[in-house]
């Protein structure tokens, strides 16, 4: 007991003394995070058989502290609005693929606002149980900035926690309660929108009440219908993010997300725990299958949004249309023609006499140099000859 005592002092000092040099917090405030982080660390070395029976426990406490000084020191330094913006960016990531309303499609935005609304509720179940497993008052929060990336890098593993399942299975503490929100989420109402527009009838058998009612009719009235590009930007998004999860690329998808969030490298190798090295090779594996998506898997949605679908010749302008049309042989002229009819590629497989698959590739290789070309003139490495 006297050997655990002296553990606990030797991991508080250590954390005190980088707390006073590191921060701007007062003693008091540095003295109270300490204390807790060490109780929290001396208490994990005691109850973890692992470490008990590895014969290093000191060893083992000094690391865990130091794990949970730099975290805290790193939402520190973010200060308040950007360690906030870091912790539900690290969140988001992690459930973003779990969070979908029953029985719907859910588009980009909608998700975002779930995952938004979910979180509110995970902070406060993090801060019930900051409180409760530090032992501190009920109505305690968070006020300096120290005591704040306290509580928030305390989030981060609480929702990190593998949580043990039947069949010596385990999962993050997180994705369950992501889950058990996904679930509890109500189907979606059906509603008689001619009715609504209307204002409702009183002998309707709707369950919708008259106030629900009019709610509806004022924000049919009064919102401005979604641009189609913004309905078709959701739909690639899901539909890629749908992608990298069936060919189990969670990695690529999460780094998808954040990209999507516009971050830097440096906090996108934060988030992920990647070296800049790995974040590159993760980078180029997303863009390859980002291509493979593009250009085969839907290609048509892809080419649609960027308004290069066939009946805007690929997006490509007249000079390199006529450019393209020189770069391609005879067969994947012909090729073109039936796609430009709207053939089917089995039908064009019978046309061709070859297979399904083989149409699929020499159409993705068709794909690929207009991509380049439009690219090329994008990018100015190939100036058109109009300019």
């Amino acid at each position: 007991m006297m050997e655990v005592c002296q553990g606990v002092e030797a991991i508080f000092q250590l954390l005190f003394n980088e707390f006073r040099q590191s921060t701007r917090a007062s003693e008091q405030t540095c003295r109270n995070v300490a204390a807790r982080l060490a109780n929290e660390v001396t208490r994990i070395c005691t109850e973890s058989n692992r470490i008990q029976t590895s014969g290093d426990v000191d060893s083992w406490a000094h690391t865990l502290a130091n794990l949970r000084l730099k975290q805290v020191l790193s939402y520190y330094k973010l200060g308040s609005h950007r360690g906030r913006v870091e912790l539900q960016s690290t969140l988001s990531a992690i459930v973003y693929r779990y969070i979908t309303p029953p029985q719907a499609p859910a588009s980009y935005q909608a998700r975002l606002t779930l995952i938004e609304d979910f979180l509110q509720g995970f902070y406060v179940e993090a801060l019930n149980a900051f409180r409760r497993e530090n032992t501190i008052e009920a109505g305690y929060r968070p006020r300096a900035l120290l005591e704040l990336a306290e509580y928030m890098a305390f989030t981060e593993r609480y929702g990190k926690r593998r949580i043990p399942l039947p069949g010596r299975r385990s999962q993050q503490l997180l994705i369950l309660r992501a889950q058990t929100f996904s679930q509890q989420q109500p189907p979606e109402t059906s509603v008689d929108m001619d009715t609504a527009a209307e204002g409702g009838s009183p002998e309707s058998d709707t369950t919708w009440n008259d106030a629900a009612i009019q709610q509806v009719r004022e924000m049919m009235v009064a919102s401005e219908p979604e641009p189609l590009e913004a309905n078709l930007r959701d739909t690639v998004v899901e539909e890629l993010l749908k992608y990298l999860e069936e060919r189990q690329q969670q990695d690529c998808a999460d780094y998808f997300t954040l990209r999507l969030q516009d971050l830097p490298a440096s906090e996108i190798e934060g988030i992920l725990g990647l070296t800049p090295r790995q974040r590159d090779y993760l980078q180029q594996r997303f863009k390859y299958h980002l291509i493979r998506f593009a250009l085969s898997h839907r290609w048509e949605l892809v080419h649609q949004w960027l308004e290069a679908d066939l009946e805007r010749n690929l997006g490509l302008t007249p000079l390199e249309w006529q450019l393209f049309q020189d770069k391609i042989t005879s067969g994947q002229r012909e090729l073109l023609g039936l796609k430009q009819k709207r053939y089917s590629h089995f039908e064009i497989a019978q046309a061709l006499g070859c297979t399904v698959t083989q149409v699929e590739k020499r159409w993705f290789k068709l794909l690929e140099i207009a991509w380049d070309i439009r690219n090329s003139s994008v990018s100015g490495s190939g100036a058109s000859q109009d300019e």
